[in-house]
């Protein structure tokens, strides 16, 4: 990285440091092999080995990125130095001489090679810059200082991104062989409301790869993204009796996040899954509903109702759901929904329920939409993560409350690592991880 700063300061200051050395009748082949080297270190800026392409790339856009604020400080510097000592102190040249409007040419040129060259790299690499810092970034692009800072930024972000994934990555390798994750019975993981299980957009985030890697054998619950919680239940069993047949492994392990730990629970109790589940562990399910969602349904006009209703329902059934219901789906989220559902559906005595929740701390702790929605739950419900109250979220043997050390709150999206983004004090892989390397030790 060090010999890529020199190469790119050497090249952007060619003209200045040929005149100093009296060899500025030689600048033309000087310059040219300078380039050569300089187009060979834009190529490859640093030597690091990492063993993901992506990590590489994004190290390599930073060391670029560092190497254009470094060159551009360089070049002020020199062309400062040069006109004070050799224009202005001894008089020994013109302050606009050739070497000077050669300098400032061959820095312009450098400069933007090097830019351009690193802002790709992350722009293209980069999960935890997001549309916020991408947007930011080309915002200010042409503002004085404000384009320093906010290179300064995407430059601090993509830094840690590497160094963490890098760590991590080294975390999973050297216990691989432990396969701390390798359960007795697989894992089933179920999503929530409004989301279905795609190959090109993971629900669950990076947290599958991480379990896989330590050994977990994975499946997905795959049903209806918005219909109620007794049609979900029933296509959950299906396909819990499909694993189990198929792969004659007895019984699985559940991971529900949201609605999902209700149609699990439901296909549990209700439609004889009993005998083939071994655990259910929930995630942020809302167990006790939602009194925001009774008010909003008891509130909102009809009208409003049936349009927002039929437009999600026109997405969903795009998006592969057969016979799509909002209503259906939000109303068995509310709070009087909830207590019927709790008592028609108790839990089984053969299967082990345990459940995870979390919360935020603000509405600015959350990505949109859960930070609009944040105060308004809090009204009804109080502490949430941005939709399900903390108290609702328990349920079964044990719970667990998941925060950060610092005060960021971890919302309904962090907890199945929706936005691919790395929480200070909050590694939600490895909480995960945890979790299953957790079941294994109970025998599950």
């Amino acid at each position: 990285m060090i010999l890529s700063f020199i190469v790119f300061i050497i090249f952007s200051n060619i003209a200045l440091i040929t005149d100093v050395l009296d060899l500025f009748d030689q600048v033309v082949p000087i310059s040219g092999i300078a380039f050569v080297v300089f187009i060979f270190f834009n190529i490859v800026p640093s030597f690091r080995r990492f063993p993901r392409k992506k990590d590489k790339r994004i190290q390599r856009g930073v060391v670029l990125l560092t190497g254009f604020l470094v060159t551009c400080i360089s070049d002020v510097i020199a062309l400062t130095a040069y006109l004070i000592v050799f224009c202005g102190i001894s008089g020994q040249r013109d302050y606009w001489n050739e070497a000077v409007i050669a300098e400032i040419i061959i820095a312009v040129i450098a400069g933007n090679i090097i830019f351009w060259n690193g802002i790709t790299r992350v722009y293209l690499s980069s999960k935890q810059l997001g549309m916020k810092w991408r947007l930011i970034g080309i915002l200010c692009g042409m503002i004085p200082i404000a384009h320093l800072i906010a290179l300064g930024k995407i430059i601090s972000i993509t830094s840690r991104e590497y160094k963490e994934e890098d760590a991590r990555y080294k975390l999973n390798q050297s216990r691989k062989a432990d396969q701390i994750c390798k359960t007795k019975y697989p894992i089933l993981m179920v999503h929530g409301v409004f989301f279905r299980d795609f190959k090109f957009f993971n629900y669950w985030g990076r947290i599958p790869e991480d379990l896989i890697e330590n050994g977990a054998t994975v499946y997905y619950g795959d049903q209806q993204s918005a219909a109620s919680v007794d049609e979900c239940a029933k296509e959950l069993a299906v396909k819990i009796r499909k694993i189990v047949e198929e792969t004659h492994c007895g019984k699985v392990n559940i991971i529900a996040h949201s609605k999902g730990g209700l149609d699990s629970r439901c296909a549990i109790s209700k439609y004889g899954c009993a005998p083939y589940v071994a655990s259910l562990t929930t995630i942020n399910t809302p167990h006790r509903g939602c009194q925001f969602a009774d008010y909003l349904l008891n509130k909102a006009p009809q009208g409003l109702k049936d349009a927002v209703a039929g437009k999600y329902n026109a997405a969903l059934r795009k998006a592969g759901d057969k016979d799509p219901n909002f209503i259906e789906a939000v109303t068995d989220l509310t709070h009087s929904a909830c207590m019927a559902f709790n008592e028609e559906c108790p839990d089984s005595p053969d299967v082990y329920y345990q459940s995870v929740g979390s919360n935020s701390v603000s509405a600015l702790g959350g990505r949109f939409p859960l930070n609009l929605s944040y105060h308004f739950v809090k009204y009804f419900d109080g502490p949430n993560d941005g939709l399900v109250s903390t108290p609702s979220m328990k349920w079964g043997d044990s719970f667990t409350f998941v925060t950060p050390r610092k005060r960021r709150g971890i919302t309904h999206g962090d907890m199945i690592d929706l936005n691919r983004e790395n929480i200070d004090g909050f590694d939600v892989r490895e909480t995960y991880v945890k979790l299953v390397s957790d079941l294994r030790e109970k025998g599950f």
